[in-house]
């Protein structure tokens, strides 16, 4: 187990603990991208917001940080006065969570895949980060959840939420807007970046795979993709994400089976050519490398 002792300290030396830094809310703008019409995408901080309205109330697809809750209730109102009914998290992590309590203390149902109930109950450790979640308080909590898929009825729409096992965590979900032939990927799908995988809390570069495949056996050139992060995306730059990540499990699969230490698969820059076009994001070359390596390793 020595090897995984190292290859977790050099995640831990890698990677600052940001996910749950602070950060200035107040110079945060959020905007909002039409997707189709009834249907828009907010940008803020943290993962990017779904927004469904029509005759019924809005529905809303993950909500970012509590701060900027009174941001994301202006905005919203700019394309609808309705309420927002259902609040729907793609996964636990809390730039996608985070403005729960509030949106539920104005009524709003809070709905996820169970192990993100789970999670969001109890402390959390991001071994990636260093980072210490505390559970989430009660007001903030999933009030129905779901084990494999649920469906809404609402804006003249059917809106499928699905659960994609060990992706970028253990509670992921994807939601299909059957009609408007939208898809909600949350953080399975990082545009034009390198994705975070918390394998710490069940993610898996297999997982994330599969999934990605999963939703491209559904999806045509018209569909309109939300990533978890980045911009308005089509299938052909979903097709580019899944091939980098084949790509990247070929070569640092090849690497695991030499049982090269992660430090040395760190210098060796396998991904150069691949850094230049993915690694200008969240997650920088080092860092994936290192979290998608000792996951691989681990596995062996």
């Amino acid at each position: 187990m020595r090897w995984f002792q190292r290859s977790i300290l050099a995640v831990m030396l890698l990677m600052p603990p940001v996910l749950h830094a602070q950060q200035d809310f107040s110079r945060v703008n959020v905007t909002v991208v039409p997707v189709v019409p009834g249907v828009y995408m907010l940008q803020g901080a943290g993962g990017n917001i779904g927004l469904s309205v029509g005759r019924d109330d809005a529905f809303v697809i993950d909500d970012q940080y509590a701060p900027l809750t009174p941001k994301i209730r202006a905005a919203i109102a700019t394309v609808t006065q309705k309420p927002v009914r259902f609040v729907m998290n793609t996964h636990w992590h809390g730039d996608h969570t985070g403005g729960n309590e509030s949106m539920a203390s104005s009524g709003s149902i809070i709905v996820a895949h169970d192990n993100v109930r789970k999670r969001m109950s109890a402390q959390q450790f991001l071994a990636a980060f260093r980072d210490t979640v505390p559970a989430s308080p009660a007001g903030a909590l999933p009030v129905i959840t779901f084990s494999d898929t649920i469906s809404f009825f609402v804006n003249g729409d059917t809106l499928r939420a699905s659960h994609v096992r060990n992706a970028h965590t253990d509670g992921d979900a994807i939601i299909v807007f059957r009609a408007a032939n939208v898809v909600h990927m949350g953080d399975v799908f990082f545009k034009d970046t390198y994705p975070f995988i918390d394998a710490s809390t069940g993610g898996s570069l297999a997982g994330t795979i599969a999934a990605v495949n999963g939703v491209l056996t559904t999806i045509n050139a018209d569909t309109k993709i939300i990533p978890g992060h980045g911009a308005l995306a089509g299938r052909d730059d979903l097709v580019r994400y899944r091939d980098m990540l084949v790509e990247v499990r070929r070569r640092l699969g090849r690497l695991a089976a030499r049982r090269l230490t992660v430090e040395q698969v760190v210098a060796a820059k396998p991904l150069a050519d691949l850094d230049a076009v993915w690694g200008k994001g969240f997650m920088k070359p080092e860092q994936f490398v290192t979290i998608v390596y000792t996951s691989l390793r681990r596995m062996r």
